[in-house]
């Protein structure tokens, strides 16, 4: 009888602790209000900006208890998986490749959507005489760092052609740096997404000579990641968010000339450049997920052999998770 007592009495207390919101259960976990996206100023990952700058992000998340939205601009991917390998973002348009570095340090995320693919040029400086990838030995290349897409893009390019990236001066700088670099002749090529190569050319400071699909065909390039926690608690404002994508996507591929417009108020960039830039890229704005699953599984291999996850060979499980978008695509 005692110990029925006793039992009776630890109910009850348990029973009061939660009502008075000293426990918590599964129900109480606190619902996001702020939605917190990486990105970088390219015009690879101009969806996010559509999306923010027409209000779309807000508007179709608010009925998901979306109060704001906040983005913050990154000048390559291996800063923003750091990032958000420290919690600071809940999605990011990114590079395929770093996330692949990211999660094989445990990173808790996934790719959930395509963003874009190809995009990427080499631009040697006039003066620099270039006669494939072979003429390229001895040469400082700039280009993103280690882990990145071009990065990757590049070195498989150079291995590819029988060229040991170790005989190159390979540079890391982000687009700014390497602009800057280029220009004023202190390296003499770079490997960069658009719009630099644009940039480059416009002013006279390098010529563009090898596309980056023509390095890797339909190569995957920017994607759309989402942390698992947020996939786990929200997955029906994950669903929106790739609804809102989609609709940000196939905006740009209808409207390139808004977009562009979009893209400088964004970033305070020359109007005439940019739409030079997307009307001379090789890249393509895509959403389907499915479609770069080929190229970012090769990702995971070059970067495993390039030594850039920990010993880690990575697979589609580890990096993607389409549900999402085929319940949305349905």
């Amino acid at each position: 009888m005692r110990r029925d007592l006793i039992l009776a009495a630890l109910a009850v207390g348990l029973v009061a602790l939660i009502a008075l919101g000293c426990l918590g259960t599964d129900s109480d976990k606190a619902k996001i209000t702020t939605l917190r996206i990486g990105y970088q100023p390219s015009t690879h990952q101009v969806a996010e900006m559509v999306a923010m700058e027409e209000g779309w992000w807000l508007a179709d998340l608010k009925p998901f208890g979306i109060e704001e939205v906040k983005d913050f601009e990154f000048p390559s991917g291996p800063p923003e998986m750091q990032a958000m390998l420290g919690g600071s973002l809940d999605i990011a348009y990114v590079g395929a490749a770093p996330p692949i570095s990211a999660i094989a340090q445990g990173l808790d995320a996934k790719i959930v959507a395509a963003v874009q693919k190809n995009g990427s040029d080499l631009v040697v400086r006039p003066e620099v005489a270039y006669d494939g990838p072979k003429s390229l030995v001895g040469r400082t290349v700039a280009t993103f760092p280690p882990g990145s897409i071009q990065d990757t893009v590049f070195r498989k390019w150079l291995l590819d052609n029988g060229v040991d990236p170790d005989g190159l001066d390979i540079k890391s700088m982000d687009p700014g740096a390497a602009v800057t670099a280029i220009s004023a002749k202190r390296v003499d090529a770079v490997f960069l997404p658009h719009p630099a190569p644009s940039i480059i050319e416009l002013a006279g400071n390098g010529k563009a000579v090898v596309a980056s699909g023509e390095m890797w065909p339909d190569h995957a390039c920017c994607c759309l990641v989402v942390s698992g926690k947020l996939m786990r608690e929200e997955p029906e404002l994950v669903e929106q968010i790739i609804k809102t994508h989609i609709r940000a996507t196939e905006f740009i591929n209808e409207n390139p000339e808004r977009a562009a417009a979009i893209y400088t108020a964004k970033t305070n960039q020359n109007l005439t450049v940019i739409e030079h830039s997307i009307r001379s890229w090789d890249g393509a704005w895509i959403s389907d997920p499915h479609q770069i699953i080929p190229s970012v599984t090769e990702f995971a291999r070059v970067n495993y052999e390039l030594g850039y996850t920990g010993g880690k060979l990575l697979g589609v499980d580890d990096l993607f998770d389409t549900t999402f978008y085929d319940r949305v695509a349905s």
